[in-house]
Order: C-alpha cells, then structure tokens, then sequence
C-alpha cells in the first residue's frame, strides 16, 4: 500500500456580508456568522475579526 504524503492546508476563510431586511450580517465559507447589524461597518469589523484581519 503506497504512503501519500500530502500537505494538509488549513481552511481558507472567505467572508461576505448579507443584506437582511434593515441589518447587515457578516458570513463566512465554514460556516460562521456573525450577529446582526444596522451598520454595515459592523459587519465588516465582525468579519475582519473572524478572519484575523485588521
């Protein structure tokens, strides 16, 4: 049986923010989401904090 040696990469984290009526919520690709905002700079700050970002 043949060994693979492979390099496991860690997930990238890929987020977006989604408009939801009047809040603004940021997500990302595995599968986190942040809490609800009015501002949509929250959002973003919730997600650059997600990502390790800023």
């Amino acid at each position: 049986m043949a060994q693979h040696d492979e390099a496991v990469l860690p997930q990238e984290h890929r987020t977006t923010t989604v408009e939801q009526g009047r809040f603004c919520v940021a997500r990302c690709t595995c599968g986190w989401r942040g809490p609800a905002r009015r501002a949509r700079s929250l959002a973003r700050t919730d997600a650059e904090g997600h990502t390790g970002e800023g």
